[in-house]
């Protein structure tokens, strides 16, 4: 399963455990990072592409250093 993700005006494809350098963002080390963009989710077989974000899905993601 992956998920491309917008954020900082670029798009990124993640998965589990996935490390991003992105541009500095709003909080402090530690913080979990809230309204995600998803623009798409592809899990096997089954693609979801959104219009223009997928809705009922999150991505979780974590400040690890600024």
């Amino acid at each position: 399963m992956f998920a491309i993700i917008r954020t900082g005006g670029k798009q990124y494809k993640v998965s589990k455990d996935t490390y991003l350098n992105v541009e500095k963002l709003e909080g402090n080390v530690g913080d979990a990072i809230k309204d995600i963009e998803i623009l798409m989710i592809c899990d096997g077989d089954k693609t979801t592409v959104g219009a223009p974000v997928v809705s009922g899905f999150t991505v979780a993601a974590e400040i690890l250093e600024q």
